[in-house]
């Protein structure tokens, strides 16, 4: 029936969100249901089956199209590439049944915020609204815009005025129970999935079904040998599935359980406190956080006093977060708005642990609800897990197409059976059997099992060296990586940084380099008191506990820290927390230091500032410590070293990480002035005291992985939220980056005014002259000149600032893909950049590897083909893998893993690919002499031979080199195409030769017989005897009555003989070793395996053991013949191992191939590779490019001015 173009029939959910979908609007039809109805019941429950995989089709059955606005039923279909469908009833909600008494006012307002979605959802004076759940999260239909919207959340539109006035002293009692009956109760439940309905959903799947009908056709025709062996191997692998699965969903349901039984203090709008369970609660609820700790069970808006919160949970980072009370400003735009990127220091999400709280002068720790349930960060987590997104793979996709040709060849193969038997006067009854038989030949039931085992061995070598995977599926997918980007810090660099030293400010100039190895303590003075107090640590569990550089800094100075704010944090307002000298620090002229009042760091501010009072003295002192040249921005300018630049230049040089200080008196401010002073206020005119240097190795492992990945052709990007000059000095360092090659530095500036935006490159080089004082940017260089517009193309890398990366996408984005193919280092990067940058590589067709210590690279770890997540922290469930040892050298092993895996994939797939051929082949000949494989024919073939090669050929370990190439990943290319059809071809001949030749022996007799000596024996003494068919007939002619002539023939015997063996020939061929695999020889049960198995025909082919030929169905030939047979099999393995060896797998005669038709990869970035080039002025050294400001509008949408060199020949890429 497909989709219409009515109006309001179609919509779309969670525009812009990674779970955006199409939603289209059905009305069930009462008469269209019952003739489904019938359908169900006249195909033995079929046609329901059908429906249950396909529920567009039970939709498009039973409904007509309508607008949404009438739909009791709705059809979703995902936006990416999958387009998978699934149908949801649209069902009437009645406030009524919460509560009668609210349909005597209809037309009161019953929801605080007169604006929210569920205000416009509630239909007066009916006081019922339409709902839908769609993957645990309930949806209302919007009677004002018109669509389906989330509930069990805030709206984002509410300004940070409008939080507090509406929800600042919390909601009624009534307006809780409607929003409750609506949004549901506050829980992340993951039920465990009974047995039963796993079992049904693995069994109900189509490759079980076709398997079950199968199995039905060969009961029928008396396969039970073969037929208890499949069901035997199909239980097993049922009850490892559903094992696996039962115990993911006890993982699952234990991990998130605690958080649905807390008892959480909740505000009522009266000005009443009640406990209650956390399920109760609902969003606009307003909570009491008392000083003990606890795990928060909702995600929640700061609105008074402080908290500091354990984000492991989210981030994988055990580093105490420090929360601040969203402002209450009167401003109309949106409060993540008015926050920026920074929007989160305000709130307190799901499954993290409150630690602290410090409550205000205004009252206690309070918090309104934001998000419930599934809606919450930690919900989102649970969901991605329960709902993983689909990965698209070629090879996937090209089974699924080779699947249908199979198919298609299956459908000939039963023509082909109904016209030949119903030539020879066949019943009807054997005509279909006959046929059905073909069919499961062509299609081999097993063929979907034989692929996942070399995933499942994968998973199994990489689970021996620490390397965890939840999403087996993307195991093939490594095999295919090409670009592995990296964080710095924790990953590329150890996770501790060292004090290397702190250079103090003279005033014009930088006093001596302090080095803390000397072990002589700094002196007291302002740059010791903000080492000792400009810092966000805290005491937890008798131990100070906070970010590795707060932690190091303050070990340095022998100071120590207490906090009492813990002792009474929810009634009066918090004690400070103090720092005093230790008993073993150096003299100072001081007892202690008190914070009264912190900034805490912010990633886009970066920056952090402090405002403290020394004991016993009246005097105000402002600390603050953060990058350099943000800090030197709001120092006075005769306070800076006139060196600054150039300093700080030298250090980063070096791969040190540099942080800059300063401080100010505050002289007429007293203690109880602090707590109104604002940010702005307190942090200007400050006086620079000096940079501090920390030191951030190399991890040992870092180098050596780097070189292998290079040598392996395997690009190697670093995304990092750390300084650009320190990042580009460490890539150099770690051979990210080579030695001779050059780094630019591409810089975007956003527009201003009448100013375009600008984007400028620039050689990174060492400075040779103070050429600072003026600039205002990240990152200094020299600018060399003698580059531009060269024809030679040096290696050269392109570097940039996340703010940089920004405005490319925003104003210059047909320049991004042409920065991407070169671009190495991108620094000061936020999480939502490090996705974005990730989506961008693979728009470019790239596979892309994230790897990452969990720290702010959840989102990119999650985005990517393959993300391993370097933090053993809950966080890691979010990403695919998760490597139990903390340095890169998972990578390389994942590759390899991936490789042998793919590979695998292929060679399993080309087997099962000639097995089917290969016997559809001998059933084709046979089928002409009305003739089939016996029973124990048939078991040799599909048991013996190919179900123990399918699951020991995969057994092969990773090759553990890297080859600078990977393995293909399209089934349908011509490589492929070519061996199946050549070992197809071979095998056709072979089977036809031994069919006609047989034949034509002056032996030859269509009533063969199995009584082997006397017969073989008057077969060699004269075989050219002309009667000697009717000698074997009058010989043999009591033992024709005891046998089935159609399973025992000569045709049958050496067709039997000919395929066995042809089978193992196929194994040992497609059994791949290197560049990907170790050799056969390494896998010692698959070797013993071949060799039984051929021992084995051998044996069957020159025994004469009668009983065994009566068992086998098998018929005596002369040994001649056996030899004769013998030779055709050789002549066919050195073909194809021929072929295979120096054809198929010989990668330089395809690449002069390629070369000799003139073809090339249509990946994107090789296209963008081969374009730039030809381009004599990229990289565009020494330019700026501006954008054009389209002045007919009022907004700054650019264009970029595009490179005339490349202009003619790649417009729709500028």
């Amino acid at each position: 029936m497909g989709e219409t173009n009515k109006k309001g029939y179609h919509a779309l959910l969670n525009p812009g969100e990674e779970n955006e979908m199409d939603i289209f609007g059905y009305s069930t039809q009462g008469c269209r249901r019952a003739w489904c109805i019938v359908g169900h019941i006249l195909s033995f429950g079929f046609l329901q089956l059908l429906f249950y995989w396909k529920p567009e089709w039970d939709v498009w059955a039973n409904c007509d199209p309508c607008n949404l606005q009438e739909a009791d039923v709705v059809l979703l279909r995902t936006t990416d590439d999958f387009k998978k469908y699934s149908r949801k009833k649209v069902t009437w909600v009645y406030l009524s049944d919460l509560d009668n008494s609210l349909t005597g006012k209809p037309d009161q307002l019953m929801i605080t915020d007169g604006n929210s979605v569920l205000n416009r959802a509630i239909m007066r004076p009916e006081l019922k609204l339409r709902m839908m759940r769609l993957q645990k999260v309930s949806y209302v239909w919007d009677n004002y815009e018109k669509q389906f919207q989330k509930v069990g959340t805030l709206e984002d539109s509410l300004s940070c005025a409008d939080i507090h006035s509406k929800f600042g002293s919390g909601l009624t009692a009534e307006e809780q129970s409607i929003r409750r009956f609506i949004c549901g109760p506050n829980v992340i439940e993951v039920e465990v999935t009974p047995i039963w309905k796993l079992l049904f959903k693995e069994v109900l799947s189509p490759f079980y079904a076709f398997e079950a009908c199968s199995l039905a056709l060969w009961l029928a025709v008396g396969y039970i040998a073969y037929s208890i062996a499949i069901i035997i191997m199909s239980l097993v692998s049922i009850i490892f599935t559903v094992h696996d699965l039962r115990k993911e969903s006890v993982k699952l349901h234990k991990l998130v359980e605690s958080n649905n039984s807390i008892k959480v203090t909740v505000c009522r709008k009266n000005g009443e406190y009640r406990e209650l369970e956390s399920r109760y609660l609902v969003p606009g609820d307003v909570i009491i956080l008392t000083g003990k700790k606890q795990f928060l069970p909702c995600d929640a808006i700061l609105l008074g006093g402080g908290c500091i919160v354990n984000e492991s949970m989210l981030t994988g980072e055990s580093i105490p977060v420090i929360k601040t009370p969203l402002p209450n400003v009167d401003l109309f735009m949106p409060w993540k708005m008015h926050s920026g990127e920074d929007y989160k220091r305000h709130v307190l999400f799901c499954g993290t642990e409150v630690i602290q709280t410090k409550s205000s002068e205004q009252g206690p720790v309070k918090a309104v609800v934001l998000r419930t349930g599934f809606n919450t960060a930690k919900g989102e987590l649970v969901r991605s897990i329960l709902y993983p997104k689909p990965m698209s793979f070629k090879l996937y996709r090209d089974a699924f197409k080779f699947l249908l040709f199979l198919t298609t060849v299956a459908v000939i193969g039963l023509i082909y059976t109904v016209v030949v038997f119903a030539m020879q006067g066949a019943s009807v009854s054997e005509i279909v059997i006959k046929g059905l038989i073909m069919v499961t030949t062509a299609v081999p039931p097993a063929l979907s099992a034989a692929l996942s085992t070399g995933t499942m061995y994968a998973q199994r070598r990489m689970k021996k060296n620490g390397i965890y995977c939840i999403s087996p599926q993307r195991i093939n997918v490594c095999g295919r990586l090409n670009l592995v980007c990296f964080d710095k810090t924790g990953t590329l660099t150890e996770d501790g940084l060292d004090l290397w030293g702190v250079s103090p400010s003279g005033g014009n100039c930088f006093l001596d380099v302090h080095k803390f190895s000397s072990g002589n303590a700094l002196p007291w003075g302002p740059l010791l008191g903000a080492m000792a107090s400009c810092h966000s640590l805290i005491v937890h569990d008798g131990q100070v506990q906070g970010d590795p550089l707060d932690l190091k800094m303050f070990e340095a100075t022998n100071w120590e820290l207490e906090d009492s704010s813990a002792k009474d944090s929810n009634t009066k307002p918090a004690p400070s927390i103090i720092v005093k000298p230790a008993t073993n620090a150096s003299m100072v002229p001081v007892e202690g230091i008190s914070i009264l009042h912190q900034f805490p760091f912010s990633s886009v501010l970066q920056r952090m500032s402090v405002i403290t009072q020394e004991t016993g003295q009246d005097k105000i002192t402002v600390y603050m410590k953060g990058a350099p040249e943000t800090v030197y921005r709001f120092c006075r300018s005769e306070t800076v070293p006139k060196s600054f630049f150039e300093e700080l230049q030298y250090y980063t040089t070096q791969g040190l990480r540099v942080i800059g200080l300063a401080y100010k008196t505050l002289e007429k401010e007293g203690r109880d002035e602090v707590a109104s002073l604002t940010r702005e206020q307190v942090e200007s005119d400050l006086e620079f005291l000096g940079l501090l240097i920390m030191e951030n190795r190399l991890k040992v492992e870092t180098k050596p992985v780097l070189e292998e990945l290079n040598k392996a052709q395997i690009r190697t990007v670093m995304i990092t939220g750390d300084n650009l000059k320190t990042a580009i000095t460490v890539a150099k360092n770690s051979g990210l980056v080579s030695g001779n090659g050059m780094v630019i530095l591409v810089e975007a500036n956003e527009p201003t005014g009448w100013s375009p935006a600008c984007i400028s490159w620039k050689l990174v080089g060492e400075c040779k002259q103070d050429e600072y004082g003026n600039h205002d940017t990240n990152v200094h260089v020299n600018i060399e000149g003698g580059f531009h517009g060269r024809n030679g193309k040096e290696n050269f890398y392109f570097a940039m600032s996340g703010k940089s990366y920004q405005v490319i996408v925003q104003h210059f984005n047909t320049l991004l893909p042409k920065i991407l193919v070169n671009g190495a280092i991108f620094a000061r990067m936020s999480p939502g950049q490090k996705s974005s940058l990730i989506e961008e590589f693979q728009k470019l067709d790239y596979y892309v590897c994230m790897c990452g210590d969990g720290a702010n690279d959840c989102g990119a770890l999650k985005v990517a083909h393959a993300g391993i997540s370097l933090s053993e922290q809950e966080a890691s469930v979010a990403s695919p893998f998760t490597s139990k040892t903390p340095n890169i050298e998972c990578v390389p092993q994942l590759i390899k893993e991936g490789r042998a895996a793919l590979v695998t994939s292929f060679c399993v797939f080309k087997y099962m690919t000639l097995y089917a051929m290969i016997q559809f082949i001998c059933l084709l000949l046979l089928y002409w002499q009305l003739q089939i494989l016996g029973n124990y024919q048939f078991l040799i073939q599909d048991v013996v031979v190919t179900i123990l090669v399918c699951l020991t050929m995969s057994l092969n370990h990773a090759y553990p080199k890297l080859a600078p190439y990977r393995p293909p990943a399209q089934l349908i290319s011509p490589p492929l195409l070519l061996s199946v059809v050549i070992h197809v071809c071979l095998s056709l001949a072979m089977q036809v030769c031994g069919f006609l030749v047989v034949q034509e022996q002056p032996w030859y007799s269509s009533a063969p017989s199995r009584m082997c000596r006397p017969v073989n024996g008057s077969l060699l003494e004269n075989p050219t005897a002309t009667n000697t068919t009717a000698a074997i007939s009058r010989t043999v002619d009591e033992a024709l009555r005891q046998v089935n002539q159609s399973h025992e023939s000569f045709e049958t015997t050496t067709l039997w003989l000919l395929s066995t063996v042809n089978f193992i020939i196929m194994a040992f061929v497609f059994s791949k070793g290197k560049p990907f695999r170790q050799p056969i020889y390494t896998n010692y049960i698959f070797s013993l395996l071949l060799g039984a198995q051929l021992a084995l025909c051998m044996f069957l082919l020159f025994t004469d053991t009668e009983s065994i030929y009566a068992f086998m169905e098998l018929v005596c030939t002369p040994t001649l013949w056996r030899i004769n047979i013998l030779v055709l099999l050789l002549a066919t393995f050195v073909a194809s191992v021929i072929l295979e060896e120096f054809v198929i797998e010989n990668r330089k005669l395809w690449l002069m191939l390629k070369e000799i038709v003139n073809y090339h990869s249509k990946s994107k970035y090789r296209t963008f590779i081969r374009i730039l080039e030809k381009d004599p002025e990229w990289p565009p050294l020494n330019r700026t490019f501006y954008g054009v400001l389209n002045k007919d509008e009022k907004d700054t949408k650019t264009q970029v001015y595009c490179n005339p060199a490349y202009e003619n020949h790649e417009k729709a890429a500028c």
